[in-house]
């Protein structure tokens, strides 16, 4: 089987959600090669060559895949998909941006966000919020697959494959980069942290996420937040972490009066240790906790971040 993995990066560094998407491509079969798209990304390329089991990159290089445009990034995947039995990207804002693109371009279904690998051309995927997993088998000749990353583990950095430049598919002309609002924190990205710790409605305001804050800074987590604690205003949507919001596995993940909603638990139940703080002896979000501490969180919080 011969794939095809769409690299996620910034055109500076490789994101890691690639490396265990490579992770899960090396189950579906050996012949690997990672496509890096983007503008003045040499460096992405040279570190997508050290991926295990690659045994290609392929770079192209253009201004017209500077800002990920699907319209473009998908032109240039379909002019090359003829040569692969899998395409496979992340299941990332980007790669949910364009792989419905390229799947309806070649007419092929799409199987999405997969969380484990049955076979190569089997796949599970959660349905209904993450309550149940389906078995989904692909018969198309072509497979388009998106990949959870949170759900496998990264792969090894002991590969050596050889980086080809390709001729660029060039600008679609049918959409155009305006502009972009970026947060910047010192803090990991909230998909790529090891540590996360989360806040609630239970928080009751934007200004009490310093409690979380200060705990954070001292366990190197980044900081995320349930969707009522978002609808609520307490803090910006890419905070936001569960169905609607970012999908994470961090090897902790600390839960603070967030009751515990499926919608949540879907966002954040892959985590290895999960921690809850919560008053209400009844939140679902101990059901799924390994460790719940009941208790007034604006107490718990203060005294947690003076023992750490």
């Amino acid at each position: 089987m011969s794939i095809l993995l769409i690299a996620e990066h910034d055109n500076n560094e490789l994101k890691q959600d690639t490396l265990k998407a490579a992770h899960a491509a090396s189950l579906m079969g050996s012949d690997i090669t990672i496509l890096v798209a983007g503008h003045n990304c040499a460096a992405v390329a040279d570190s997508a060559a050290k991926i295990a089991n690659v045994s290609k990159v392929l770079l192209a290089d253009d201004s017209a895949y500077e800002y990920g445009l699907a319209e473009n990034i998908s032109k240039l995947v379909v002019g090359l998909s003829g040569d692969y039995s899998h395409i496979v990207a992340p299941a990332t804002t980007t790669g949910k941006n364009f792989m419905p693109r390229v799947a309806a371009l070649l007419d092929v279904e799409q199987v999405s966000d997969i969380i484990a690998v049955e076979s190569s051309d089997t796949f599970k995927r959660p349905i209904y919020a993450g309550n149940a997993i389906a078995t989904v088998q692909s018969e198309y000749a072509k497979k388009v697959i998106t990949v959870r990353a949170a759900a496998f583990d990264k792969a090894e950095l002991t590969g050596s494959a050889s980086v080809e430049t390709i001729e660029s598919a060039g600008d679609a002309g049918i959409s155009s980069f305006v502009g972009q609002e970026l947060t910047e924190s010192e803090r990991p990205e909230l998909t790529a942290a090891n540590v996360v710790i989360s806040g609630g409605r239970g928080m009751q305001n934007g200004e009490n996420f310093s409690l979380l804050e200060g705990i954070a800074d001292k366990l190197g987590a980044a900081v995320g937040a349930s969707r009522a604690a978002v609808d609520a205003g307490f803090v910006p949507n890419d905070m936001q972490v569960g169905q609607t919001g970012k999908i994470v596995a961090p090897d902790l993940y600390i839960a603070v009066g967030i009751s515990g909603a499926i919608q949540h638990l879907a966002g954040m139940k892959d985590s290895k240790v999960i921690v809850a703080i919560n008053k209400d002896p009844e939140a679902p979000i101990f059901q799924v906790a390994d460790y719940g501490l009941e208790a007034d969180l604006f107490e718990a919080l203060p005294e947690l971040e003076s023992k750490l």
